[in-house]
């Protein structure tokens, strides 16, 4: 598991948002190993308009921008992966999406086991349960 919120600068568009939402699944499963059939993806828009830096819009700017928020269980990576991680998504998006601003944002926020899960149950009852099945 882990939850991708991707905000997108521009207008809504279909194609962007399933290619980006792969890329960064991609990225998500090849760096922190996660299972790809747990990772749930939103992709907003917003506005150039409406999307501000140093006081001046994307529209200001002539500029792209992009911010991605993954929540991870705490304790699962690493410093360094996370480090590539950041590395390889900010790379990439600024590809796909082009002419990106520097100020894109990742952030990867290690949520506690005992308050994070999917299903109705959380990731530390999760690993409860798998570890009484070995017993």
């Amino acid at each position: 598991m882990p939850h991708l919120n991707l905000q997108l600068s521009g207008t809504p568009d279909a194609d962007l948002s399933r290619r980006a939402a792969a890329l960064i699944a991609d990225i998500t499963v090849d760096v922190l190993g996660k299972p790809r059939e747990l990772i749930a993806t939103a992709v907003h828009y917003v506005d150039r308009a409406h999307w501000f830096i140093d006081g001046r819009s994307l529209e200001d700017w002539g500029r792209n921008a992009f911010h991605l928020d993954i929540s991870i269980t705490d304790e699962t990576n690493t410093k360094g992966e996370k480090a590539r991680y950041l590395e390889q998504v900010h790379a990439q998006l600024s590809a796909l999406i082009g002419n990106v601003h520097e100020t894109s944002y990742i952030y990867v926020i290690d949520a506690r086991a005992a308050a994070y899960g999917y299903g109705g149950l959380t990731q530390e009852r999760r690993y409860q349960l798998a570890q009484n099945a070995k017993t």
